[in-house]
């Protein structure tokens, strides 16, 4: 059974096997917890970032970790959010599947996420911590190999969003 919860922190400092990373789609660094992530790992990152050549909101790619804890890096371009007419719930969804899926094809068996497309893309927080949670707990039914699942979170309000969405379940 997958154990699934919340805590306030810095992704970039937790022992898990791998961190997603809330990228845009250059994969090359940026703001926010894509900057912090690509600061602690090291250039090695940016350097093999480099050859993976973007990637598509919605989808996920993977590296090494180099100077983080956690052994990979699985990369996702979230949705902007422009009004929720955009097949913006249907991208951040696939955002999560994507990631689990990786993590499945590479053995991972604990892995933090962030509020993907909460912090500059504008997502409404409380929905975008539903479709989340919808998807991390459908997944971890159906494939026991992940063990733990953190929704790591940058503040105070995002993390009670997390954990009311998680206690009501």
């Amino acid at each position: 059974m997958t154990t699934i919860h919340a805590l306030q922190g810095d992704i970039t400092q937790l022992d898990v096997d791998a961190i997603v990373n809330a990228a845009n789609s250059a994969l090359l660094g940026g703001g926010g917890v894509d900057g912090a992530i690509h600061r602690a790992a090291g250039p090695e990152l940016l350097a093999e970032c480099r050859g993976l050549n973007g990637c598509m909101t919605g989808f996920a790619k993977f590296t090494e970790g180099y100077r983080l804890p956690s052994r990979y890096v699985i990369h996702t371009v979230g949705p902007i959010w422009k009004g929720g007419a955009h097949q913006e719930d249907q991208l951040l969804r696939s955002c999560y599947q994507q990631c689990l899926l990786i993590a499945k094809q590479l053995s991972v068996s604990r892995i933090a996420f962030p509020a993907i497309s909460c912090g500059v893309y504008g997502y409404p927080h409380e929905q975008a911590v539903n479709i989340a949670c919808e998807e991390v707990t459908q997944f971890c039914r159906l494939e026991p190999s992940i063990k733990e699942v953190i929704f790591c979170c940058f503040d105070a309000p995002v993390l009670v969003l997390y954990q009311t969405k998680l206690t009501s379940k």
